[in-house]
């Protein structure tokens, strides 16, 4: 099973940087980046120190529904090209290990498909997870904020 990892669409995150606001109605918070522990969801890299970012609420999901999470996420403040959808590991998941969860076609979760996955076996896991009919797409989340990171989808 191929797989792909996504970034935050471009559209949505030049909605945040021109004045946007988040899920919670609130604009974006600007701060400079120490470099330590700041991942952008466009580019899916680390924001550099002395390099200026935003923090702000996100919600990777069509509608308002029981499951859809909302919570903070990093961008540069400044354009960054979009991360190129491929199989490889996106840089910015440097930590141990990652949520994978499967959501259904309905944007819901199912249970029985989220694990604690050590960070280079998300790959592999991801595959299996996607080869399954009713799962449509994967999140990557923070293991210890749950944070979301990025989507995985089939190739």
């Amino acid at each position: 099973m191929s797989i792909r990892f996504l970034p935050i669409p471009t559209e949505t995150v030049t909605a945040y940087r021109t004045g946007g606001k988040d899920a919670y109605g609130l604009s974006p918070e600007r701060h400079i980046s120490d470099g330590v522990g700041v991942p952008c969801r466009h580019c899916l890299q680390m924001v550099g120190a002395g390099e200026p970012y935003l923090i702000l609420a996100h919600r990777p999901f069509p509608a308002m529904q029981p499951f859809a999470e909302t919570g903070p996420i990093f961008l540069h403040a400044e354009p960054c090209a979009a991360h190129e959808p491929s199989q490889i590991l996106p840089p910015m998941l440097t930590s141990r290990d990652y949520i994978v969860r499967g959501y259904s076609a309905e944007n819901r979760i199912l249970y029985g498909s989220g694990a604690v996955v050590p960070t280079p076996d998300i790959p592999d896991h991801a595959a299996t997870l996607l080869a399954r009919e009713d799962v449509a797409y994967l999140h990557i989340r923070s293991a210890r904020y749950n944070c979301y990171q990025c989507r995985v989808e089939r190739a």
